[in-house]
């Protein structure tokens, strides 16, 4: 059975750069949720600030990371906590991305809704960093939200 444990952000940074398949860890976070089964971490969450400066209207919030280590529902059930955790915090929307080659099953699961295709494959401007932190692929944009024409 899984159940949410409140995890630091260095622990979960941890979490991260141990089974991530392809993000480092993060800077800054709001909070961040751990998912524990037969007594040890196989997940966590950590929610942020959008990185889009368009979407960050101070209501909404981004799951900037969600690993685990591919225990069954582990992701569905992280996602589905975020979204309850901001609500209860007074945010009103919540997004994330996901590759455009990564299927979205858990997050449909958790009831999110696709967005659609977002964003470019690469960082552009003069604050792209050198080197690319992320695979150059497309993305998806999903999001839970209150009032979805408030948005």
């Amino acid at each position: 059975m899984l159940s949410l444990t409140p995890v630091s952000l260095s622990e979960a940074n941890a979490f991260v750069a141990r089974y991530h398949r392809h993000h480092k860890p993060v800077v800054g976070h709001k909070f961040s949720i751990g998912c524990m089964a037969d007594g040890r971490l196989v997940g966590v969450a950590i929610v942020g600030r959008p990185v889009s400066r368009y979407l960050d209207n101070g209501l909404t919030l981004e799951v900037n990371r969600l690993c685990t280590d591919g225990t069954k529902n582990a992701c569905s059930f992280l996602y589905a906590a975020a979204w309850r955790a901001a609500r209860a915090m007074g945010y009103r929307k919540i997004i994330t991305y996901i590759l455009d080659t990564e299927s979205g099953a858990s997050l449909r699961a958790a009831g999110w809704k696709c967005a659609g295709l977002a964003g470019g494959k690469r960082w552009t401007g003069s604050r792209r960093p050198a080197a690319d932190l992320y695979p150059a692929q497309m993305k998806y944009r999903y999001e839970q939200s209150i009032d979805e024409r408030s948005f």
